[in-house]
């Protein structure tokens, strides 16, 4: 049987992989700062200039690690909110920030990368905004998918100005349909899901908590009624 004959941008991809895959172990084994170009190269029997050929810098190869786990988790999410009927938005809530509970437990070194203690030194491009915002846009079109079926009389009013300190425009977008004055609760709730995932995973409920998926379901009702009505 003949193999067929990879083309240069197939092999470059797969040299890639390969480069990324060794670097997670490293996450593993020896956390985000002990990522390290040159013993990536050793562990791949590589001199460190043909490295370079694929990630110039460490920086280079982190933020590919950081674009990877965000489109991840934001794939798993939006899985979740599509297996549930649109007009059941508390249902499509619990399932998109129970999607972001598996996947922090399953990729907890991805999740630090993510969301942990921010890399002196690093900061991250561009490019990596709108991967970051796949989750964000998800839970604001279930809060704006709420709160567009309220009837009239129930649409809250109110004369706090937010403009000053918030940026609306920006808000605007990531929740359609949602009144000014719930942005606040929306990023109230957005910060409370991922505060209690880091304290669970960096260990700062011991003491408290027995049951840490029980406490997650409760913390998403409350959020819910919080937030969506």
């Amino acid at each position: 049987m003949t193999i067929p004959k990879r083309s240069r941008a197939q092999l470059r991809a797969i040299q890639i992989d390969e480069i990324k895959r060794v670097a997670k172990v490293q996450l593993v084994t020896k956390g985000v700062s002990g990522v390290s170009l040159r013993e990536i190269a050793r562990d791949l029997g590589l001199v460190s200039s043909a490295l370079y050929r694929y990630f110039s810098t460490r920086d280079e190869l982190l933020t590919a690690l950081i674009l990877d786990a965000y489109n991840e988790l934001g794939e798993a999410v939006e899985k979740a909110d599509a297996s549930v009927v649109c007009d059941d938005t508390f249902g499509r809530w619990r399932a998109a920030c129970l999607a972001i509970r598996q996947w922090a437990s399953a990729h907890p070194h991805e999740y630090t990368l993510l969301y942990g203690t921010p890399l002196l030194d690093y900061h991250a491009p561009d490019q990596t905004i709108a991967p970051a915002s796949r989750v964000t846009l998800v839970l604001g079109r279930i809060v704006g998918d709420a709160h567009r079926r309220r009837p009239p009389s129930a649409i809250p009013t109110g004369n706090e100005d937010v403009t000053s300190w918030l940026n609306v425009s920006n808000l605007a977008q990531a929740l359609p349909g949602v009144p000014t004055l719930y942005y606040v609760r929306a990023l109230i709730a957005w910060s409370e899901i991922f505060g209690f995932l880091s304290f669970e995973l960096f260990g700062h409920f011991k003491g408290s908590i027995i049951d840490y998926e029980k406490a997650f379901s409760h913390v998403v009702e409350e959020l819910a009624n919080f937030v969506l009505y």
